[in-house]
């Protein structure tokens, strides 16, 4: 499975902030555990964003309040994030990630990530 992160490198604050990942390969559409969207940025290190599984559920970092939103498209090979109001402190490289489990073996994918900077 390769995961692709794409969207907008630049955004204004207090603007929203629209990522997708797009799941590709043979077995982009088997089952997971979890598909997920973290961020890095220097000043605060790793972050996790939200993460959501096969039955709809969602998880969200309460540290974001209700700004975070995900949502997945029927074939399961795309996965947007969307932030709004966001600020500098958004800066960050965000990464999806899809977590699945299978024959006893545990598997994480990750995307190589995106670089979005929040400035005006």
């Amino acid at each position: 499975i390769q995961l692709q992160e794409s969207g907008p490198t630049l955004v204004e604050p207090s603007h929203s902030l629209s990522l997708t990942c797009d799941a590709s390969g043979p077995r982009a559409s088997d089952a997971y555990k979890s598909w997920n969207w973290l961020r890095f940025s220097p000043a605060k290190g790793p972050e996790w964003m939200g993460s959501t599984d096969l039955s709809g559920r969602r998880y969200y970092n309460p540290s974001h309040g209700s700004r975070a939103s995900l949502s997945t498209d029927s074939t399961q090979r795309r996965l947007t994030l969307q932030l709004n109001s966001v600020s500098p402190e958004d800066t960050a490289v965000y990464f999806c990630s899809r977590y699945i489990y299978l024959g006893n073996s545990h598997y994480l994918f990750l995307g190589r990530g995106i670089q979005v900077n929040v400035s005006s």
